[in-house]
């Protein structure tokens, strides 16, 4: 399942993780919390409010309930993708949303630069094809278009791939730089949002591609 030839520096078992059970049944639960405190929301939502177009068409992906986009700003639309049906229901930024397993299938069902601005928050650490779904949200996205994905210290980690849990904050932001580098972005800027001394840290990773 892992697309090792795109990223040959890393080891072997780089994407496995320690629960190998499928996503769909660890997700089928719906999870109505919020995966990052107060103080990292604010700072995610500010950066939101900086780097994604008012008025564009806005993919979110790996959302749940809430997408942490700032309350007043209108959005053209705003297409949700998660894996619990439930949470994107209750999701009120979403215009329409889908499930889709992107372990077993990446591919997006979105024309080509049909897309003015991408989000994933707090979820890369599970991909475990990732170059093969960022090249789709490359596919996607219009010509200089952001795509924004934030992470912080916090996740799942029996579902988190292995490379994920070896390495720590500095690492995981040169690992997704190298993701996006070799799906095709070639605009990639990083950035600390939240240094995690008194709440959660929270790093960005801006890629255009």
């Amino acid at each position: 399942m892992p697309v090792y030839c795109a990223l040959p520096e890393l080891p072997p078992g780089a994407f496995a993780k320690e629960d190998a059970s499928e996503d769909a049944a660890f997700y089928g639960a719906a999870r109505l919390v919020t995966h990052i405190d107060d103080a990292a929301i604010a700072s995610l939502t500010e950066f939101y409010r900086q780097t994604l177009p008012r008025g564009g068409v806005l993919l979110d992906l790996m959302s749940s309930w809430v997408s942490h986009l700032p309350g007043d700003i209108a959005y053209g639309e705003v297409i949700g993708h998660g894996m619990n049906a439930d949470e994107l229901a209750a999701n009120s930024r979403l215009s329409r949303w889908f499930v889709q397993d992107f372990n077993q299938g990446p591919e997006l069902p979105l024309s080509a630069a049909s897309i003015d601005g991408a989000m994933i928050c707090v979820s890369i650490q599970y991909l475990q094809r990732p170059v093969a779904l960022l090249s789709e949200v490359a596919r996607v996205l219009r010509p200089g278009a952001p795509l924004v994905i934030s992470f912080s210290n916090r996740c799942f980690p029996t579902k988190a791939v292995a490379i994920w849990r070896a390495i720590d904050g500095d690492g995981h932001a040169q690992l997704v730089a190298l993701y996006l580098r070799r799906a095709g972005f070639t605009d990639i800027v990083r950035r600390r949002l939240v240094d995690g001394r008194t709440s959660d840290p929270l790093t960005v990773v801006v890629g255009r591609p």
